[in-house]
This record gives C-alpha cells, structure tokens and sequence, in this order.
C-alpha cells in the first residue's frame, strides 16, 4: 500500500509541474517565473545569438528572427512580419566570419511549453500564457566582442531606458518599446 501512496504523490507532482529552462545560472532575470518558459541569467554580458543564414527562407512563420548573412557584408538583422521580412538594422553589419555551419534537416526543432508545434523552426516557444525573457545587460560595450546576430534586452537603471539591441556584426541596432 505505502508503493501506491508513493508512486500516486509521484504521479500527481509530476502532472502538476510546469516546466522552466534558465540558462546560465539561478540568477534569473523574471521575477515572475510562472510566466516565463525560456530565462537566462540576470546581467551576465552575454545574449542571444541569431541564426545566420545564406539564403534568406521564404515560407517561415511570422515571428521568425534571424541574421540575413546573404551578402555576408551587409548582413541584416530581420523578423518576418505579415508574410513579409522586416529589417531592424539601422545599417549594413559584417558577418563575413566563419562560424559552424549544419544541414537543415527537416521536422527537427526543441519545443519548450507544449509537447508538439506545427510551427517550423530550430527552437519553438509554445504558449499561450508565457514567453520568453532576453538575456538583459545593462549596457551592450559590456558585452566583449560581439558575435553578428547577438539580441540582448537593455535595461539602463540611470534613466529608466528599456531597449530591444540587436548586432549585426558591425553596430549595435536599438529598439525602445
């Protein structure tokens, strides 16, 4: 009887948890974590690094972000927006260096939140509810050498400033809400 007991608290911890992925250490930055599916540790000077690619995709989901390294010297940082690309560099970047190259294979992704997505990409966020949290800095010249296609979230405590940064290789893009 004390096997049953055990294995059903199990049973019922278990289906109650709901899943969190911080990456770098607890020191997350949400205070809220109950909405937050992905974290990354609080003013670590490091962010998130865009996936590059040579040849810019057509059918992808609104939301997709990435580097347009098509020319790789004026590589572009993009969101697809309304079936459209939208460029959020405010010039042309530099990404002419050589980084790790993988064949796509298809129907491979990571999905944190939800079992399964139709959406098609390397690392689907699926929730209703949460979302994911940038890596924050308080400044992007802490950040050393900043690979193209770095997105970090700004958060300036001197004068209250929150900004989108994003980096093509060459300089820094920013974006206030």
């Amino acid at each position: 009887m004390k096997k049953y007991i055990t294995l059903f608290v199990i049973a019922l911890v278990y289906t109650n948890t709901s899943a969190q992925v911080i990456l770098g250490d607890q020191t997350k930055a949400s205070t809220n974590t109950t909405a937050v599916l992905l974290d990354f540790e609080k003013d670590a000077a490091r962010g998130l690094l865009l996936p590059t690619v040579s040849v810019l995709p057509t059918t992808v989901e609104d939301g997709t972000i990435l580097l347009d390294a098509v020319s790789g010297t004026a590589a572009r940082v993009k969101v697809r927006k309304n079936g459209a690309w939208f460029d959020l560099s405010t010039e042309d970047g530099n990404a002419t260096l050589t980084r790790p190259t993988a064949t796509d294979k298809t129907g491979t992704k990571a999905v944190i939140g939800a079992e399964t997505s139709s959406a098609d990409g390397v690392l689907v966020l699926e929730s209703t509810t949460k979302a994911m949290v940038l890596p924050t800095v308080t400044n992007t010249d802490l950040i050393i050498n900043p690979s193209p296609g770095m997105m970090v979230y700004v958060r300036n405590t001197t004068n209250d400033k929150y900004l989108l940064a994003l980096f093509n290789g060459t300089t820094w893009a920013y974006w206030a809400p």
